[in-house]
């Protein structure tokens, strides 16, 4: 169940990856656009990398979840070593800690 639900979360993040591989090219300081929208343009491709930075760690942590159904430590508190909450797998199935190892 847990693996379905990181591998579809996956799939929609690289998706969404790939669709703003256009969106973050760098600026032409030399097209004719104005100075006002070159500096809104400049400022969308960095709220864009942002974007993309936050889908990578995204990523990086659903592959990291995968690996431990892979090894059978899914579901393992990486702090206490308790079992983390179904609950919360199903919310958040990348999670790595309990609730009570979240503070």
């Amino acid at each position: 169940m847990f693996k379905a639900l990181l591998e579809a979360k996956k799939t929609k993040l690289q998706s969404e990856l790939a669709s703003l591989a256009d969106s973050s090219k760098p600026v032409d300081l030399n097209e004719p656009i104005g100075r006002l929208s070159r500096m809104d343009a400049m400022a969308q491709q960095q709220m864009i990398l942002g974007t993309k930075r936050n889908i990578e760690l995204a990523l990086t942590k659903i592959e990291t979840a995968l690996k431990r159904i892979e090894l059978g430590t899914y579901g393992d508190c990486l702090e206490c070593g308790d079992k983390i909450d179904e609950k919360r797998l199903k919310a958040r199935p990348e999670a790595t800690v309990c609730r009570e190892c979240i503070d």
